[in-house]
């Protein structure tokens, strides 16, 4: 596991043209020739779609997508970005990602988010729910008395990390915790690429993607595959030491540190009232009475 620069990671360092070329050969490699109506074969010699696939389904020029993809070319319009995200078939998400790319705005680092009281009053009304909070370097900054008896160790950062992505790629008991380790993994990533395409600049977003690709094999398998995660909705399965596996709802509220900024986003979780599930988030509950003050 030698030492691999943040650039290598596609991280905050990267040139933002390249990193739209290298959004762009990601998505392009995701698309199978046949679903597009393009007969594959054998013999071919790429993943996904060639560069005159791609850009004939676009309809612009096989030599302008060229440039794209190589950052030679900057600020693509509008409908150009359309017709590329169509093309690829990409989500909300990623189209969202693409833009900011293709932007090529050069600002400073991610906004620093204070958690106010407000959120904090929010936070700890929540009474029988667990919540905490992240940055979007995927710090956590703050949490209830049971979000932190359900992630374990946030109390005490010399027992569990409370960057997430580096708790998920550094810290083997993750792999204990959550039994589909995978899919929460590369959620890690999807996120930490929204937050280094909107903040390119961000210096610790550089150092991060750098420790974490030089540490971590699996870290810079999943980030190759250049996707995208926003945060929303769903349902995620943990193994928790006292209550034994639980399966959770959860949902994310997002607190902008300004218009067009990410800031904070609330984690929250919530099981079936009745099931068993919620029985076990309860008698958690039950044993989480340390305070849980914001981090440091």
């Amino acid at each position: 596991m030698g030492g691999v620069p943040a650039t290598a990671a596609g991280g905050a360092a990267d040139d933002p043209r390249r990193a739209l070329g290298g959004f762009l050969r990601a998505r392009r490699a995701r698309v199978a020739p046949e679903h597009v109506g393009i007969a594959g074969g054998r013999r071919r010699r790429v993943h996904g779609l060639r560069r005159e696939e791609l850009a004939q389904l676009a309809g612009i020029s096989v030599d302008y997508y060229v440039r794209l993809e190589q950052g030679r070319a900057t600020q693509p319009s509008p409908e150009v970005l359309d017709a590329l995200a169509r093309a690829l078939r990409l989500d909300a998400a990623e189209r969202r990602h693409l833009a900011t790319l293709a932007a090529g705005r050069r600002g400073g680092p991610a906004p620093t988010a204070p958690v106010s009281a407000l959120l904090r009053r929010v936070v700890d009304a929540l009474h029988g729910l667990p919540a905490f909070v992240t940055d979007p370097r995927l710090d956590v900054v703050a949490w209830n008395d049971l979000g932190g008896a359900l992630m374990g160790g946030l109390a005490e950062p010399g027992r569990r990390d409370r960057n997430n992505a580096r708790y998920l790629f550094l810290d083997p008991a993750s792999r204990e915790v959550f039994p589909d380790w995978e899919a929460r993994a590369l959620e890690a990533v999807g996120q930490l690429r929204v937050s280094t395409g909107r903040y390119p600049d961000d210096a610790e977003l550089a150092a991060l993607t750098a420790d974490l690709s030089a540490s971590s094999a699996d870290f810079r398998r999943l980030w190759a595959r250049g996707e995208v995660v926003m945060c929303g909705a769903g349902r995620k399965r943990l193994r928790h030491p006292e209550v034994g596996m639980l399966t959770l709802d959860y949902e994310t509220l997002h607190v902008p540190a300004a218009p067009g900024e990410t800031g904070l986003v609330m984690h929250v979780f919530s099981a079936e009232e009745g099931g068993p599930d919620a029985a076990a988030l309860a008698r958690l509950a039950a044993t989480a009475t340390v305070p849980a003050p914001a981090a440091d």
